[in-house]
């Protein structure tokens, strides 16, 4: 019978992973990531620092038991794809959720002290002038050329480090709104795999499976009479890859009302760890900042929450748009990620929006997320 307290050796090995997988992504810029963070889960390439720490005998086993990926669904034409998962997320995974040794590991200090050092390592290296050599084997790795003349500087060569590359802006026509003379229609924060639930409680019952999941506590020890203006009403959940653009924008036209930064740790937000039944609740643990605008149309309060994930450096807001009092509207850029993934969580009150009905079923009927970009709608409230 397995161990109920958690094995000093299996976390220095994950742990030893960990760090020599940020190693290898930072001691050489002009490396291509797919072959260190970035490398599949299922890949040859990982196998090394996978066997480590699985006990399984061969790739396709660990395959088979670990959830190497998740399915997408791209909502313009239906398709649903299969993408891998990245080494680095894979091993913060076993980190936190595998195996009954690994359970209390959950509530380690030194868990919690490991993502928070190797995040914030991951941060100082790509703020470095060095880091620009890494633009050129992102871009090529990604398959990032095309989209380049979307952003408001196009040239790579322009940016002075990694991080300012990653944290790009991007040309405001190249994200057009959905129906952008109607203030009814919700959008999009971001462009990333979204999924959408008309009530938080769908949002537990087919997606968000860890425990201690409340409104009250993402919203970070908000009154009770805040986080209970939500209870009961929609959820869009945005993650965004690290591949993709990595701003969010406005889900509606509003006032700020409030900004709240949460001191956090920095858990991955990859759908296998929200959706591991028993597991942490990652998004009321990260570190995040919670936006609360009072809506144009409605005059209710919608909340936006972004939470950092493993290996992000930080989350900045654009230049006073975080100021109490600021008018924002529908699709307005608000902030930045830096490197890493990251995840937006818009939150409604109940009957104040209608959630677009293929984003409820790929969510629920498929569990799926839906591959979207920034300003597609995502629903409607009923005048």
């Amino acid at each position: 019978m397995a161990s109920s307290e958690p094995s000093e050796a299996h976390f220095e090995a994950t742990a030893s992973a960990l760090n020599n997988l940020v190693i290898a992504a930072t001691s050489d810029h002009k490396t291509d990531p797919k072959t260190t963070l970035h490398t599949p889960a299922s890949h040859e390439l990982s196998h090394k620092w996978l066997q480590r720490i699985f006990p399984y005998h061969s790739l396709e086993e660990m395959e088979s038991n670990l959830h190497m990926g998740n399915y997408v669904i791209d909502r313009q034409t239906g398709a649903k794809s299969f993408e891998p998962m990245s080494i680095y997320v894979r091993v913060g995974m076993h980190l936190l959720y595998y195996g009954s040794e690994q359970e209390k590991a959950l509530h380690w200090k030194k868990t919690q002290a490991l993502l928070k050092a190797q995040s914030e390592k991951m941060g100082a290296e790509y703020d470095a002038p060095e880091s620009k050599a890494h633009i050129e084997p992102f871009i090529e790795s990604f398959n990032l050329r095309s989209s380049l003349s979307e952003m408001v500087e196009p040239d790579p060569s322009k940016y002075a480090t990694f991080n300012e590359f990653f944290a790009r802006e991007i040309r405001e026509p190249a994200r057009p709104i959905a129906e952008p003379e109607n203030d009814l229609v919700t959008s999009s924060p971001a462009d990333c795999r979204l999924t959408a639930f008309p009530t938080v409680d769908m949002a537990t019952k087919y997606w968000i499976k860890g425990f201690g999941f409340t409104i009250a506590r993402l919203l970070g020890g908000s009154s009770p009479d805040v986080a209970k203006q939500f209870e009961g009403g929609s959820i869009v959940i945005a993650r965004l890859a690290p591949q993709d653009y990595h701003r969010w924008h406005a889900p509606i036209s509003g006032t700020v009302e409030s900004v709240t930064d949460i001191p956090g740790t920095y858990y991955t937000v990859n759908p296998q760890a929200i959706t591991e039944p028993g597991s942490l609740d990652v998004f009321c643990e990260n570190k995040r900042s919670v936006m609360m605008l009072k809506r144009t149309a409605t005059g209710r309060p919608v909340a936006i929450v972004a939470v950092g994930a493993m290996l992000v450096g930080s989350i900045k807001y654009v230049s006073e748009v975080d100021r109490v009092g600021t008018k924002v509207r529908r699709g307005q850029c608000l902030g930045a990620f830096y490197y890493g993934g990251s995840t937006v969580i818009v939150l409604y009150p109940p009957g104040q929006v209608v959630l677009d009905e293929d984003l409820v079923r790929n969510s629920t009927e498929e569990k799926c997320e839906t591959v979207m970009k920034v300003g597609w709608r995502t629903g409607i409230t009923k005048a």
